[in-house]
Formats: C-alpha cells, structure tokens, sequence
C-alpha cells in the first residue's frame, strides 16, 4: 500500500510527464515541415503518447490537496530531473543513433543546461533534433518545476515547499509577495529576452531557425549550438556581421548571468535598487577584471606583434569568453584549451566556472553572491585576530547583516561543492588517460553546469562509461544544488 506522500509524490510526476509529452509535439511538427523521416516522426509521436499514457496513470493516484512537506518536495525536485531526462534521451538515442548512456548524458546536460555534448557533426542531423536538443535547454533555464507551479499552486503548502528545493532560483527579494505572480513575472521576463534576441540575430544575419535555438541556449545558459564550432562558426562560414552577432551573444549572455529579479526592476526603472545591488556590483566587476586579465594573458604570448594590431579582435575574445564561462553558458568563439589562452588563463577559467552567474539567473556555479559571502566571512576572520575573543562580529553585506545560519549554510553547501569536485576529478583521472588538470576541469563542467572542458568533445565521447555516470550525477547535483540529490539516497526521508 503506498503512503499518502508517495502518492502525491507520483501524481506529481505524472503531470510532469503530460508536459513533456506535450513539447515532444513541437519536434514532430517541425519534422514534418522539413520533410524528415517518416521514422523520426513516428520516434516523437510514440515518445510523446507513451509519456502523455504514462501520466495519467499516475493520476490514478490523483489527490485534490496534496500537502508536500520539504523532504518530499526535494525528492520531487530531483526525480523531476532524472524522469525528465530518460523521456527525452528517447528520441535522441534513436534519432542521433547512438547508445542510450549517451542520449540519457545528453538529455541531462541540456535540461540542466549544462552543454557538455557527446555528438558531432551537427550540421549533418535532422533540423528537429538540434531543435529538440535546444528546446529543452530553454525549459530547463527556470527550472522544470515551475511548471509544477501550475499544478500545485491550489495547495499553498506545495508551492512554496517545492520551490525551497529549488531556492536559487527565487531570491528573497520577490517582486510581488505570491510566490505564483512571480514565476509569471519571471518567465514573462524569460519569454520577452527570447523574443528581442531572436530578433537582434534575424537582423544581423542569422536564419531563422539559427537564431531561435541560439536564443534558447544564450537566455538558458546552455550553450547548446547547432554547429561544432559554436559561435566561431558564423565568422568561419563569412558571416559579414560576425563581430555583432558575436556582441549580441555577449549582451544577452551577460544579463541572462543576472538575477531575473533585477530586469523587473529595471522595467520598473528602478535603477537606484539595481545599481545599488551588491551580488550586480560585484558581478560587473568580477566580468571587468577577468576580461583584464585574460587580454592581458594574451599580450603575454608568443603572438603579441600580431595581437596588438587587432586590439578589439584580442578585447571581443577575451570578453566572450569571460562572460560565457562566467554565466556558464558554455558558448565559445575560441577553444579555452587552445594556445590563444596560457596556462594561468586557462586556470583562472576554472576560478570563473566555479563562481557561476548571480543567484536567480539561469547560471550554475556556485553563484556570485554566496562567494561575495564567503569573502565577506574571510574578510570577518582576519579582522577578528586583532580583536579581543568575545567581540561580536557579524558578518556584513552593504551594512545589513547576514543570519549565521544563513552564512553557515553557505558555507556547507561551499565546501559539500569542493568535494563533489574532487572526488569527480579522481574519478575521471582513475578512469581515463587524461591529466589531473584536464580530469578536474571535466568535473569542473558538469558539477558548474558550464560545458566546456580541456577534455575535447571527441575525447569526451569515447570516455569510459564510469566518468559519463559521474558527469551525470554532477551536473543534477550541480544545476539543484546537490541537497535534493542527496536526499534521494537518504531512507529515512523517503519514510518520513
């Protein structure tokens, strides 16, 4: 007999999986407008049916009031990625035709927008799968279970318990005090950017199609492409306009790092508030300095005569890059692994990966505003040597000051972060014939949501099936910020 609180968790899935049947129909239709396979349309219909059938099944266990407390809201939290992924690496395992290990990696890294890809030569499949690939890049940039929110809204409770487990998403800050009004403000927010930067990309030159799904994985910092060389691609193919194509990526790169909460404020032309916002302050800064560095890295190489005749060529790169890898977005117009970039500049991008986008944007890492915290604590202790022991020292931001228990959180979320890395890196360099610094970087990509690594996608492709299971648990733990993962493996709370 299941309990109440499995019931729910089911019935819950169940809609989930309505949903994702239902977007499996954009795919399709797409197929048939290009003509494509007769067999790729039937792999959408019966994937989408099949996940559509399976859901209200699950409803058999339908109830009117599900009441959701924190520990079944984390489980919800990280089987909504996990069932998520398997519907979706259906249709990429028979499209693409590859293993369905692969497809599943596939899926998960585009639904928590992370972009590590183990397929090449994209310009050779089906427009519907490159499509398929992005699209769920773009649902996964405010998180699946938002969606929830439409299911679950009836039941305060439910609401605001299975939006804790995705907190990062929703600052304390909320525009309007219903948790409900602010995912429609959110993703109006979402909704609107995706519409201004096709635009943008339509007039400077792409194609239709190219600009949508570029669209989708630049405001999802996803960083899916439908080209192998990302968006070095359009200066390759003779693009005229490639410098402002690639400016266009850095805009809308750089805002969708940025809290969603300060585009409201900005339509509220409430600038005091978002140029007075510490995590957006410290944000821009972080952004300027490692630009800084990162040409100033390049000026140091061999090639400096030649660098310096095209300082705005040097500047481009440098700020694309930084600004990718900052909002985890994953783009590139230069390899990071190439020798355009030193050492110590390659190093500094790990730093980048770690920090992420801010706190409500649709970046992973560990986000600007815990590390301005950490530092802020660092700042604390060294202080505190030279004052007498039972001095109260709260740690400070812009003057308010932040709960210790917020602080200690933080700090234990930090250093669960770390570690998660470290044992990922072991394994990678266990398992495979890479160095240590290129294994943590591919540990680096996943658990940061980032994409890429010093391990190439072609080496990535044919790593040992023990590291693609590992990337696969780092990139849900990253992108849900590794409590709900862990409390999937934890009996008690299942019991609870």
């Amino acid at each position: 007999m299941l309990s109440d609180k499995l019931k729910g968790i089911i019935d819950i899935l169940g809609n989930l999986l309505i949903l994702l049947g239902a977007f499996m129909f954009f795919p399709l239709a797409l197929s048939l407008y290009f003509q494509e396979s007769f067999r790729l349309v039937l792999i959408y219909l019966f994937t989408g049916l099949g996940a559509i059938s399976l859901g209200y099944i699950a409803h058999y266990y339908h109830h009117k009031n599900i009441s959701l407390d924190i520990s079944a809201s984390m489980i919800i939290t990280g089987l909504g990625w996990l069932t998520a992924s398997f519907v979706v690496a259906i249709p990429l395992t028979l499209g693409f035709n590859i293993s369905f290990l692969d497809a599943y990696f596939e899926a998960m890294s585009g639904f928590t927008t992370t972009g590590i890809t183990l397929i090449s030569g994209l310009e050779n499949y089906p427009l519907s799968l490159i499509f398929l690939r992005s699209l769920i890049q773009w649902l996964g940039g405010l998180g699946i279970l938002s969606f929830f929110l439409l299911i679950t809204f009836r039941s305060e409770g439910a609401t605001w318990n299975l939006f804790g487990a995705e907190a990062h998403k929703i600052s304390s800050s909320r525009p309007v005090p219903n948790l409900f009004k602010t995912i429609k403000i959110l993703w109006s927010i979402y909704a609107g950017l995706s519409v201004l930067q096709t635009i943008l990309l339509l007039l400077a030159g792409l194609s239709l199609f190219d600009a949508v799904i570029h669209t989708m994985t630049t405001l999802s910092t996803g960083g899916f492409s439908r080209y192998d060389a990302s968006i070095a691609y359009f200066q390759q193919a003779g693009y005229a306009n490639f410098r402002l194509i690639e400016y266009i990526f850095i805009i809308f790169m750089f805002f969708s790092g940025t809290n969603f909460l300060m585009h409201y404020r900005i339509l509220q032309k409430n600038w005091r508030e978002v140029l007075g916002n510490p995590e957006f302050k410290f944000y821009g800064k972080l952004v300027a300095g490692f630009t800084v560095i990162i040409m100033v890295s390049v000026f140091l190489s061999e090639e400096v005569a030649l660098y310096l005749q095209n300082i705005e060529s040097v500047f481009r790169t440098s700020l694309f890059q930084v600004i990718s890898i900052m909002t985890t977005t994953g783009y590139e117009t230069q390899y990071i692994g190439s020798p355009y970039f030193i050492i110590p500049a390659r190093q500094l991008f790990l730093v980048m990966m770690l920090i992420g986008g801010c706190v409500g944007s649709t970046g992973g890492g560990v986000k600007v505003l815990r590390i301005l915290i950490l530092r802020r604590l660092f700042a604390r202790e060294i202080k505190a040597l030279g004052m007498p022991r039972r001095s109260v020292m709260p740690v400070t931001l812009e003057k308010e000051k932040i709960d210790w228990e917020d602080v200690s959180q933080i700090a234990g979320l930090f250093f669960a972060w770390l570690f998660i890395l470290l044992v990922g890196g072991v394994i990678t360099a266990v398992f495979s014939p890479h160095n240590i610094a290129e294994s943590f970087s591919g540990m680096f990509s996943a658990v940061n949501n980032i994409g890429p690594s010093y391990i190439t996608v072609a080496e990535m492709i044919e790593i040992h099936p023990v590291v693609k299971v590992t990337y696969i648990f780092g990139m849900l733990a990253g992108r849900l910020e590794i409590i709900p993962v862990i409390a999937l493996f934890r009996l008690d709370i299942w019991k609870k």
